[in-house]
């Protein structure tokens, strides 16, 4: 991967086999990419990089003032979130196996006497993990019979970059942790996205002329999904 430094601002250029370039600032810190055709040489990519330069600024101002979530620190009535409401958190200290309640507006996060904070976490994650693993079965075989793809296997795990990647190979798709926390409109629209790559593998004009006609909102969805809270220790897709 090539860079190019456009005053105080580094611009990473990718290379690939695609058709037209493509520029994109990146939450949370407005990191920039532009992704280009192999013909294309860097001294043309530079003038294309100086056209957007005030688009790239805006994005960068934007994406530097969005909220941010606090770290957690799994007090009584402290703010967590599922499927994108807001609930408050309740601990309950007791000498039986850990487990998580949802009730009404509270989170009731049942453990032993004298956990700590890293252990509260842990328990929380593993039933956000457990809740997001229900619920995208029945959302793929949605998506499946409409697209008339088949996904192999899905998977779960924390990511520090991305909501989502896809393995056209083995049509294995992985979903971010985070997404538990997220409304189910978006967690629908990182599915579909992840999808749609086991039909196009870049993210080029075939791809958004498909994503257009699967889920014509899916840039309401995305912009809804970057504009949450991010949190504190700053990971985006």
């Amino acid at each position: 991967m090539a860079n190019l430094r456009l005053g105080n601002i580094t611009v990473d250029v990718l290379q690939k086999d695609i058709k037209n370039i493509h520029l994109s600032v990146y939450p949370p810190t407005g990191r920039v990419r532009i992704s280009a055709p192999f013909r294309m040489n860097l001294d043309i990519i530079r003038v294309f990089a100086i056209s957007k330069l005030s688009w790239i600024k805006k994005q960068q101002t934007r994406l530097k003032a969005q909220e941010r979530e606090t770290p957690r620190e799994f007090l009584n009535r402290e703010s967590h979130y599922f499927k994108g409401k807001r609930y408050l958190l309740k601990v309950i200290e007791q000498d039986a196996t850990p487990k998580v309640v949802l009730k009404h507006c509270k989170i009731e996060l049942h453990v032993r006497p004298k956990t700590n904070r890293e252990k509260m976490k842990s328990i929380l994650d593993e039933w956000y993990r457990q809740q997001l693993k229900a619920s995208l079965p029945t959302l793929i075989e949605k998506w499946e019979k409409k697209m008339n793809v088949t996904v192999n296997e899905f998977g779960i795990k924390k990511m520090k970059t991305k909501w989502g990647t896809c393995s056209r190979e083995a049509k294995r798709i992985w979903l971010n942790l985070e997404l538990a926390k997220k409304p189910v409109e978006c967690l629908e629209y990182i599915v579909v996205h992840e999808m749609t790559h086991l039909l196009e593998r870049n993210h080029n004009d075939r791809f958004i002329s498909l994503m257009n006609g699967l889920m014509p909102k899916w840039r309401f969805h995305k912009e809804e999904l970057n504009r949450r809270p991010l949190r504190h220790e700053d990971w985006s897709y």
